[in-house]
């Protein structure tokens, strides 16, 4: 079983950017340690799914969401800490319908619009953290997480969350 387990850790690091749920790993010659700056260690109480954060979020509120990393093929912003979370309650689809970045939704593409916000963790004066969030939170694409943040709102609805912490929820 370990073997397995090893030969399947093995494989989802070489088909995703990032690393696995743990407080230190190790991905080939690299060990990421997550920042406890802005990695929660416990889980938030009362997140509201992303779909419902957009629908009763106003701007400038504080507020804690809960979301699946993805919504395109590339979640992740080069050059800050900031990605793309979508509604748990959005299917993506899986690799063996033949969909190769399942954390793009491209089979409920329809479902993404009204279900996703851009999640920027900044620092205490509210400016963007100019390092890949895969590096100091330990996630990848498909990763849960749970944010804690002020909604910030633009002319057509969507919904930023500059976060002040990221809570990562361990695959089961």
């Amino acid at each position: 079983m370990k073997i397995n387990l090893s030969v399947a850790l093995v494989g989802l690091s070489l088909l995703a950017v990032g690393c696995g749920q743990t407080e230190t790993a190790t991905t080939q010659s690299k060990t990421v340690e997550v920042d406890t700056r802005y990695a929660a260690t416990t889980e938030p109480a009362n997140a509201v799914p992303v779909g419902e954060a957009r629908n009763k979020s106003e701007d400038g509120q504080d507020i804690t969401l809960v979301g699946v990393i993805g919504g395109s093929n590339k979640p992740f912003v080069e050059g800050i800490a900031a990605f793309t979370v979508v509604d748990p309650k959005v299917p993506y689809c899986a690799a063996e319908e033949g969909c190769p970045t399942p954390w793009d939704y491209c089979c409920t593409q329809d479902q993404v619009k009204e279900n996703v916000a851009t999640i920027k963790i900044v620092d205490d004066s509210g400016k963007p953290i100019t390092k890949d969030a895969r590096e100091f939170l330990n996630v990848k694409e498909l990763s849960t997480v749970v944010v804690t943040g002020k909604a910030k709102r633009d002319d057509q609805g969507n919904l930023t969350v500059a976060a002040s912490k990221v809570f990562v929820r361990t695959e089961k």
